[in-house]
């Protein structure tokens, strides 16, 4: 294009989602499925259509982010990853400094394909190593050790700039000076940014089965992991990485600029199987949610859809109730400007007083923030604010 369209206010970055994995983890609720064989090129196909269907409706947009997620985008042949962020330069503004990134999983086979992405035109990687323990890999169903991680690791550091990477706490049996211990190791590691994670039991996945029936034993009492989360702000902290999300840490100038689309509730576009998007169209905000099956999908495109099974407008008052859950878990907060441009409304000042002298909110100047203190009660700081 010529000209460099107008940016999104929040952004707008493109996901694109491979719905396969060589496991099931059995804490993992997300839209993953195992296959056999998969074809390729033909997935290749159908998510290039997919976006050239989408760019026609969509029309000129500035790229921010491109994000491959999963399932295990790692399973990707690197031509496959090519193949889509070209489509996606061909199709709209993509910048030369645009984030692009990738998750993988850091076993031998897949860390074998980090060049190949590089040359592609992937940036930045996000790891997910989950554990520094092999006992507690082994529990979480994950297919590669600590030393393959490691291993792992490093290649990606000697192919990327931007490197990231996943760990789950308040796992079974771990304690306190187990979580210090490997976040110690972790922090250690890490290159610019890291994503720490409680882990949730989730209703679906066999986590939740055997929680319901009673046979997931030794996961930390509440007042343990209410620890373990203060212990990782303060760590964090320490080594120059502080949350700039409740989960997310980063050195200055490194946070993941896709997420941040999500939480500034920008555009994105969720292209391939259980994708999810926001779009703002002819004034209007728009949900997307893609169909989940993999082969119902593909054949979908095929026939010349382009893979939704539900499109919802957004009325604005969920437009302004959704982008307050999602900045007040940042550090930098909610902008009342915008907040109120989407017909957001505060609580009485009494309220607000009160959230503030209880230390939970903190407001600097056209901002409200979540404290150290909010953030690990944020739902009920919610409750208070919506009225």
């Amino acid at each position: 294009m010529s000209a460099e369209p107008a940016s999104t206010p929040g952004g707008f970055g493109v996901y694109v989602h491979w719905p396969f994995c060589a496991a099931k983890c059995p804490y993992c609720d997300f839209n993953s499925h195992v296959r056999a064989s998969i074809d390729e090129e033909a997935w290749a196909d159908a998510l290039c259509v997919a976006l050239t269907r989408a760019a026609a409706r969509i029309g000129p947009r500035r790229v921010d982010s491109i994000f491959f997620g999963g399932g295990t985008p790692s399973l990707m042949a690197p031509a496959t990853v090519a193949a889509v962020i070209d489509r996606v330069a061909a199709l709209w503004h993509l910048p030369g400094d645009a984030e692009i990134s990738l998750e993988a999983n850091p076993t031998s086979v897949e860390a074998g394909r980090f060049r190949g992405y590089g040359v592609a035109g992937v940036n930045r990687v996000s790891l997910g190593v989950q554990a520094l323990s092999d006992p507690d890999l082994r529990r979480l169903g994950r297919l590669h050790s600590v030393d393959e991680a490691r291993a792992a690791f490093e290649l990606a550091r000697s192919a990327f700039d931007r490197v990231s990477f996943d760990l789950i706490y308040a796992r079974q049996g771990q304690g306190l000076a187990a979580w210090e211990a490997e976040l110690a190791m972790a922090l250690d590691m890490a290159v610019d940014h890291l994503s720490l994670y409680q882990l949730t039991i989730e209703p679906g996945t066999a986590f939740g089965a055997l929680h319901a029936r009673g046979r997931l034993a030794d996961l930390p009492q509440d007042d343990t992991a209410a620890d373990m989360y203060a212990l990782t702000q303060a760590m964090t902290a320490a080594a120059g990485m502080p949350a700039y999300e409740i989960s997310n840490h980063a050195r200055e100038g490194a946070v993941c600029r896709h997420n941040m689309v999500y939480w500034r509730s920008g555009d994105f576009l969720g292209i391939g199987p259980g994708a999810h998007g926001r779009l703002t169209l002819g004034g209007q905000r728009l949900a997307t949610d893609a169909i989940r099956a993999p082969e119902a999908w593909l054949q979908a495109v095929r026939d010349g859809q382009d893979g939704l099974r539900g499109e919802d407008t957004v009325p604005p008052e969920e437009q302004a109730e959704e982008y307050l859950m999602m900045a007040l878990r940042l550090a930098e907060g909610v902008e009342l400007e915008r907040y109120q441009g989407l017909g957001g409304v505060l609580p009485g000042q009494d309220v607000l007083d009160d959230l503030v002298s209880g230390g939970f909110l903190d407001t600097r100047g056209s901002r409200i923030i979540a404290t150290e203190m909010g953030r690990p009660v944020l739902n009920a700081v919610l409750r208070a604010l919506m009225v």
